[in-house]
């Protein structure tokens, strides 16, 4: 056992360590591939490849950046100082341990694998914009997010969030979006995170953004598409065609790009705002009320739930941004905005707040799944910007006394489910302290490709809104041992 007392390791201890694993999985595979060549000759039984079976995928992003060491990687023979007061409770997953306020989750990770050796290996800056860059898209923040920081607005030339990919590599739906996000665009108006858009794809492949109410939340609401007042159908389908004698007029501006998009918009507006199909999928209130109380009645319950009606509609992709409760958090004393950012009183945030909503409506949506046979054909990912520092005590929230964990890029957790994952199984593991990765690390562009992978999209080439070929992802590889 590792001496935990000691400081964390340094990141050129994580460099070599990295080093050596990579070159130990290189052996690996020299060994797998010599494996199935004596099986194709005869004397090894050749074991049948892993057929991806996915179709849809629900994302559940933590957003703050959630503490893996209290919540699926957790540490018990650490030191106090970095394993806090949790502790670990068994699963029905053998061998897979969750933190004791996560009860009804322990149930479902039969279903679930769970990465414990994700990290950014120094690619990242720490900040929650990088964060969120790296981990939708699979691609490693430019040298923008250094300097800019929170600054750093979202650029029609960043690299597309994978949800858009995947709406765009996926059929055509006749009548709802190809990606919806909800119930909040993350880090909107003053400081709205890269990363979240189709960005190089073109704006007509973005997601359709739809708020979440908490004090009303089965209630939805897409700003763009929402009619205002005593505006019926028929009204709107006149307006149409006054929008369309004006928009004659205007031609000469069309060449401009914020044009281009306002018409993009427009069209996709109009066409949703007249569909029955869409106002049946977003009426989670027509939800037995049993349902309803089963996944929690706060809004990222809801959403969780809405998520799952909109797969069942064949929706490409769903993102569920976790959306805080301001007002629970400040009754609680909870320090992250009711977040996932838990700078100060970290175990008070998790125990009060996060972790027994997180495991009401997260383990609903993936029993939910199950039940219905959607789990198979629907990956499931949760994931988040960063991890939280081993070492208790942020000194910007009062240091030890604060109780809380600051930003941590060198080692995170993902969860996963369905489209072919194997549940009931961890891949890889970190350091006695959850500080590194110590045993086959894995990168964002890692995660990203098993997703890709388990909807079967092997050739990654998109046209861009230039109309010109854009390789989507070339570093990493899908983590083939999840199937």
């Amino acid at each position: 056992m590792a001496d935990t007392r000691r400081e964390l390791p340094t990141p050129s201890d994580h460099r070599r360590l990295k080093s050596f694993v990579e070159r130990r999985t290189l052996l690996m595979a020299g060994g797998v591939g010599l494996a199935q060549g004596l099986a194709a000759a005869g004397s090894v039984p050749a074991a049948s490849p892993a057929r991806p079976s996915g179709k849809s995928v629900i994302m559940v992003w933590l957003s703050g950046g959630a503490s893996h060491i209290d919540t699926w990687d957790m540490k018990p023979r650490a030191a106090r100082e970095y394993r806090g007061p949790f502790e670990p409770i068994s699963t029905t997953a053998p061998g897979v341990d969750l933190c004791e306020h996560l009860p009804l989750l322990a149930r479902q990770m039969h279903h679930l694998a769970v990465v414990r050796s994700l990290g950014h290996f120094r690619r990242g800056t720490g900040d929650h914009h990088a964060g969120y860059y790296y981990n939708l898209t699979g691609h490693a923040p430019d040298p923008s997010f250094r300097q800019l920081l929170n600054n750093r607005k979202p650029r029609a030339d960043d690299w597309p969030f994978f949800g858009t990919v995947v709406g765009y590599k996926s059929p055509r739906h006749g009548q709802l979006p190809q990606v919806v996000t909800l119930p909040q665009k993350p880090g909107a108006p003053q400081y709205t995170r890269p990363g979240q858009f189709a960005a190089r794809l073109g704006v007509e492949h973005d997601p359709l953004y739809v708020d979440g109410d908490s004090d009303n939340p089965t209630r939805f609401t897409a700003p763009s598409l929402s009619l205002q007042g005593e505006v019926s159908t028929d009204r709107l389908q006149s307006r149409r065609e006054l929008l369309r004698t004006l928009d004659s007029a205007r031609r000469v501006f069309e060449a401009n790009a914020s044009t281009a998009n306002y018409n993009t918009h427009q069209h996709k507006a109009f066409s949703l705002l007249g569909s029955g199909a869409v106002r049946d999928v977003f009426d989670v209130a027509a939800e037995p009320l049993k349902v309803r109380q089963r996944y929690g009645e706060s809004v990222n319950g809801m959403s969780m739930l809405l998520a799952r009606r909109l797969v069942e509609a064949h929706v490409p992709c769903v993102a569920v941004f976790w959306k805080g409760n301001k007002k629970l958090a400040e009754a609680k004393s909870c320090k992250s905005g009711g977040g996932w950012d838990t700078h100060g009183n970290n175990f008070g945030c998790l125990s009060d707040v996060l972790l027994p909503e997180f495991d009401r409506c997260f383990s609903a949506l993936i029993e939910d799944l199950s039940q219905r046979g959607l789990l198979e054909s629907t990956v499931v990912v949760v994931n988040s910007e960063m991890g939280r520092k081993p070492k208790i005590g942020d000194p910007r929230s009062g240091g030890v006394k604060g109780a809380g964990r600051d930003h941590w890029t060198h080692c995170m957790s993902a969860l996963l489910a369905g489209g072919g994952i194997r549940g009931g199984q961890a891949y890889g593991f970190s350091d006695p302290v959850g500080a590194y990765p110590a045993d086959r690390p894995v990168a964002p562009e890692d995660i990203t490709h098993t997703i890709y992978h388990s909807l079967g999209f092997e050739e990654l080439v998109a046209i861009d809104s230039q109309n010109r070929p854009l390789r989507l992802l070339d570093e990493g590889r899908p983590i083939f041992e999840l199937f």
